[in-house]
């Protein structure tokens, strides 16, 4: 009666079965879904980033400086030291000491008045400075305090003439006129003339970025003298052929953790010939041709890579061409290695290992493919697509997918691009000023005084400005002029400029 009962009114007892084991295995799941989320916010809350790994080995009890000025030269894996001290200074709500637009006067002298938000000599406490500019010592030290740790980078001459061919073909007028690298090296003098303006690229570059005469005749006194000036402000110099070992000693002179100088190369260029794609946006509008790069209706011209390839011969002419450059290269490559010397070379060689471990760790989770640099259109993220510099592709990164958010925020740090990531920090030291709505009859200059006549100016890698009216810069003082001379106005809330011959240089 029972059986008949179970099996004609509730069913056969295999359905029973079934359904029991249904049951069972779905209470299994979610108890394993409960567990692999609390993993989940366990591995977010004590990521990667906030590891023991990244502190690195104990630097005692020393404090991390926090007045730095970085002098940014030019073709010397210098974007990659300034993410770091973008990356620094943001974590820890720094003040940065910031262009208009995107460099510091260059190629002037640097002068003071070139820093966003300057209202005279330490009125303001910058704690960061490291864009682009012609170094000033005397006007740096108006804008950073007494105890600012001063260092920069340098770079094989040969090597740097080759990426400065590479990016500056266009905009120095000694490489347009030269088919390629190897005929500028057979016979500069040919090409080079010291009155044109942007050929300062072409000779002796580290030389003029530390604001000294590139064009003059080499001697063995001047180049001491050199040296030696350099050597009395900048604390350290690094090597950019020796960048592991340059941020071993940059963290214990800065008393940094590991991840601080921890870093995926930046602005790095593609190494076979290729064409500049397409690329625009409004970071684009702001900077472009500041490199070479003619841009119309939005795209890049199409332009062939320069030829690059040297002999031995037109190495040696390179280095004699650019024998100031050459004779600081090796006065400190011996000065960087006497320093590792102090530090151990055991020592150090444990640090790099560790360094490196570091580096291949944070880009196995921060970077898709492994860390692979890829060409920026196919980074899918526009807002972290490298400008295209010159007649070169410059390759960027992808983010990991499913990051946590703290993970994605650092990560996003690492390979944020130079011209984003200084945007991003003058929007907040400079926050936009409300818009005034004009009333009937109202002033429009009056109108700018109580909206706040904000502008941005931007500021080429070639010296060039780009003007508009963008939130975020400065009020133009009356009858002030920009670094060609020409008169600076506004009108209608944009700042325009007066131009001489109906254009504007």
């Amino acid at each position: 009666m029972l059986r008949w009962l179970v099996c004609g009114r509730l069913g056969p007892v295999w359905m029973w079965k079934a359904l029991l084991l249904f049951v069972a295995i779905a209470f299994a799941s979610q108890l394993l879904g409960v567990i692999f989320s609390k993993s989940n916010v366990h591995s977010a809350r004590h990521s990667i980033f906030s590891s023991p790994d990244a502190q690195g080995p104990s630097l005692g009890s020393c404090q991390p400086h926090t007045h730095i000025m970085f002098l940014k030269t030019h073709k010397t894996a210098s974007s990659t030291v300034l993410n770091m001290l973008y990356r620094f200074g943001e974590e820890r709500n720094l003040h940065f000491a910031l262009p208009m637009g995107y460099q510091l006067g260059y190629p002037l002298p640097f002068n003071a008045h070139r820093v966003k938000g300057y209202r005279g000599p330490r009125v303001t406490d910058f704690h960061i400075m490291g864009n682009h500019m012609r170094f000033n010592k005397l006007e740096v030290e108006k804008v950073m305090s007494a105890d600012t740790f001063y260092f920069s980078i340098i770079r094989d001459p040969v090597a740097l003439a080759e990426s400065s061919f590479a990016y500056y073909k266009e905009v120095a007028p000694a490489f347009r006129k030269a088919k390629t690298l190897g005929d500028f090296a057979d016979d500069p003098r040919k090409y080079y003339d010291p009155r044109l303006r942007n050929n300062h690229y072409a000779r002796n570059l580290l030389w003029y970025d530390f604001g000294m005469d590139h064009n003059a005749n080499f001697s063995i006194s001047l180049a001491q003298h050199g040296e030696a000036i350099i050597h009395r402000t900048f604390k350290l110099i690094l090597v950019s052929e020796y960048f592991d070992q340059s941020m071993i000693l940059l963290r214990h002179a800065l008393c940094w953790p590991l991840d601080a100088v921890v870093s995926f190369s930046l602005n790095a260029r593609q190494q076979k010939p290729s064409g500049i794609g397409g690329m625009r946006g409004s970071w684009v509008d702001k900077a472009a041709a500041v490199a070479g790069v003619s841009v119309r209706a939005g795209h890049s011209q199409v332009k062939r890579e320069p030829n690059l390839l040297l002999t031995e011969e037109q190495r040696e002419k390179l280095r004699q061409w650019n024998a100031l450059d050459w004779y600081l290269y090796k006065a400190f490559n011996r000065s960087f290695w006497e320093e590792v010397s102090r530090f151990g070379h055991t020592l150090m060689e444990q640090e790099v290992a560790l360094l490196r471990m570091r580096r291949d760790s944070l880009a196995q989770v921060c970077l898709r493919d492994g860390g692979k640099p890829v060409e920026a259109h196919r980074i899918r993220d526009k807002n972290i697509r490298p400008f295209q510099s010159g007649l070169v592709k410059i390759l960027g990164y992808e983010l990991q997918p499913g990051l946590d958010n703290a993970t994605r925020t650092a990560c996003l740090r690492m390979i944020r691009p130079e011209i984003q990531y200084k945007d991003l920090l003058d929007a907040k030291q400079f926050p936009r000023t409300p818009v005034v709505q004009a009333q009937p009859g109202q002033q429009s200059q009056g109108l700018m005084a109580a909206a706040g006549g904000s502008f941005r100016q931007n500021t080429s890698r070639t010296g060039e400005r780009f003007v508009g009216g963008e939130a975020g810069g400065r009020t133009v003082e009356e009858g002030e002029r920009d670094w060609d001379g020409s008169r600076l106005v506004t009108s209608n809330q944009t700042l325009t400029q007066r131009q001489e011959k109906g254009r504007l240089r």
